[in-house]
């Protein structure tokens, strides 16, 4: 058994013989590492997940230990075999170099990754908007993170995108959103009427907050050319499906002001002959 375990692979340099035993070794390393990164990230889970505390920041801490965990176990699993990986990179610093260079916008991606995983500004479950769309974070890596678009779509976004451009992270209100629908009506309609209905409507609706802090409110902005302009305010905690609560409120509404004889007038353009 020794004969076989002290059975030369091959050479690694002059004074670093490879035996079968350094790479039981290597191999068991890596294995030891896998079930120990899963065996810390079950307990961190269990754990959070039991005070009630899991949520996305927790999950980017997890995956963010994960990639700690697997750097140093390949690192010490190399090691095993002898290779001083400091060595490595030193002697491999010009080629790391041109790989950097061409790979630039990966590494990029890669930095950000961290950083998104390290401050926590993204987190999984979020709702943000980004590049003028609203989507929700599915999972964050290194590189890319998944996210679920209103079309049911999951698309993979670069993560510079999340640490050079504007996002809005609407998950971090510490209040709920607030939200507005516009609103016209023909100038000889009853306004106290078509307020009522509206807010009956709103007040309907059980993706609106009635509160008092946040109740519903119509204002009157403008006498427009054709029309009397008025918006909606409401407020909200179905963030990404706000847009299925705004087009209910106006099926709701326009088949309201059709019962009773409120009219959304046609935009009117005169022309004069000269």
């Amino acid at each position: 058994m020794r004969n076989i375990l002290n059975y030369k692979l091959f050479d690694l340099g002059k004074d670093n013989p490879i035996y079968l035993s350094h790479l039981l070794l290597f191999i068991l390393a890596l294995v030891v590492t896998f079930f120990v990164i899963r065996l810390v990230s079950y307990v961190i889970k269990y754990r959070l997940n039991k005070r009630g505390k899991l949520d996305g920041r927790t999950q980017s801490i997890i995956q963010l230990t994960k990639y700690i965990l697997w750097v140093l176990g390949i690192s010490f699993s190399v090691h095993l075999l002898g290779i001083d990986v400091t060595f490595i990179i030193a002697s491999s610093a010009a080629l790391l170099v041109g790989i950097g260079l061409g790979l630039q916008n990966i590494f990029k991606d890669f930095m950000c990754g961290i950083v998104i995983l390290v401050e926590g500004t993204i987190k999984i479950n979020d709702v943000v908007e980004i590049d003028g769309e609203v989507v929700r974070i599915k999972y964050i890596s290194l590189r890319t993170t998944e996210v679920f678009t209103r079309s049911f779509n999951t698309v993979l976004v670069p993560n510079h995108k999340f640490i050079e451009e504007k996002v809005t992270n609407w998950s971090h209100n510490e209040e709920p959103t607030r939200f507005k629908l516009k609103l016209s009506v023909h100038y000889d309609t009853d306004i106290n009427l078509m307020k009522d209905i509206v807010m009956e409507v709103v007040l309907g609706n059980k993706n609106v907050i009635k509160t008092n802090r946040f109740y519903p409110f119509i204002r009157f902005t403008e006498y427009g050319a054709s029309s009397l302009d008025f918006e909606l305010y409401f407020w909200s905690e179905n963030l990404f499906l706000i847009e299925n609560v705004k087009s209910d409120l106006r099926f709701q509404i326009l088949d309201e002001f059709r019962k009773n004889n409120i009219e959304i007038p046609y935009q009117q353009i005169v022309l004069h002959k000269v």
